[in-house]
């Protein structure tokens, strides 16, 4: 079978949740739809629903290391995303993983703080991220509030300081950059986007919906899909598409939301909107 026309394989690093929704549950849902492959290696078992998260218990770092090291000796993976990161050991161990068998695509979601507003990773994890993780990745997908964090500034309250902050991100050493914008008030829900030839608006209305656990883990695991799924002779424009189709796929998995019945809280996205 040639290289382009075998199923992508891809990885998804991150915590778990019960609920099906986000994590690494929300991901491999994700990668199905999406049509790849879908791997995992856990970080954190999270007691949360779609109400909030009650306790989180992080993995080893040895333990996540076997994982890692005897997937990616059997498993040819094209591309990875990194999820939820609780400590600076764990990101480490990732990174070190990473460098000896790299992916094409690294897509690094900086998990921090969940829907219900419960922050999952301490100062040090915080640090870890900005320091040893985005410097390794390809693609960034930080909200607002995530971004603030990331540096240790005000949360982008408008479209003009959204503009403001995203050179400050890029220079943290990702090339590409998506500042999902979905915190700020209006109808619309304009993300941002870096590139290494200058920056866009991804404009999208916005879905009224409560619906809303798990779509920064659904949008950087359809990045991941999408960019595993680029030839490797693709345009230097083709990532930015992989991005914007990521993006549309979101937007209807989100409209698609009121077809579910999950939970008493933020219910999930409809991840197969497609499909059934």
């Amino acid at each position: 079978m040639s290289t382009e026309s075998r199923l992508r394989n891809v990885l998804t690093i991150a915590g778990s949740d019960p609920s099906g929704g986000a994590g690494l549950q929300g991901d491999l849902k994700t990668f199905s739809a999406l049509g790849v492959y879908g791997t995992n290696v856990i970080t954190a078992v999270i007691a949360q629903n779609t109400c909030g998260v009650a306790s989180v218990y992080p993995v080893s770092p040895q333990a996540i290391r076997e994982q890692l090291e005897h997937l990616l000796s059997d498993v040819a993976i094209d591309a990875v995303k990194i999820g939820m990161v609780a400590s600076r050991d764990v990101a480490e161990v990732i990174a070190d993983v990473l460098r000896q068998q790299r992916p094409r695509w690294i897509v690094l979601d900086p998990v921090m703080v969940a829907k219900s507003g419960d922050i999952l990773v301490d100062d040090a994890g915080i640090r870890a991220v900005k320091e040893i993780l985005v410097p390794l990745a390809d693609v960034i997908t930080p909200n607002l509030p995530e971004a603030a964090v990331l540096l240790d500034s005000p949360s982008p309250a408008s479209l003009d300081e959204m503009e403001a902050l995203l050179p400050k991100l890029v220079a943290l050493g990702a090339p590409y950059v998506v500042l999902k914008g979905g915190h700020l008030r209006g109808d619309t829900c304009p993300d941002l986007l870096a590139t290494p030839n200058g920056h866009q608006w991804l404009p999208a209305s916005r879905i009224a919906t409560e619906n809303l656990h798990g779509t920064g883990c659904a949008l950087s695991s359809a990045i991941t899909a999408c960019l595993a799924k680029l030839p490797e002779d693709a345009s230097a424009e083709a990532p930015e598409l992989a991005i914007t189709e990521a993006k549309q796929w979101l937007h209807h998995a989100l409209a698609a939301s009121h077809r579910l019945s999950v939970g008493k809280g933020r219910g999930p996205v409809h991840h197969f909107h497609a499909w059934w």
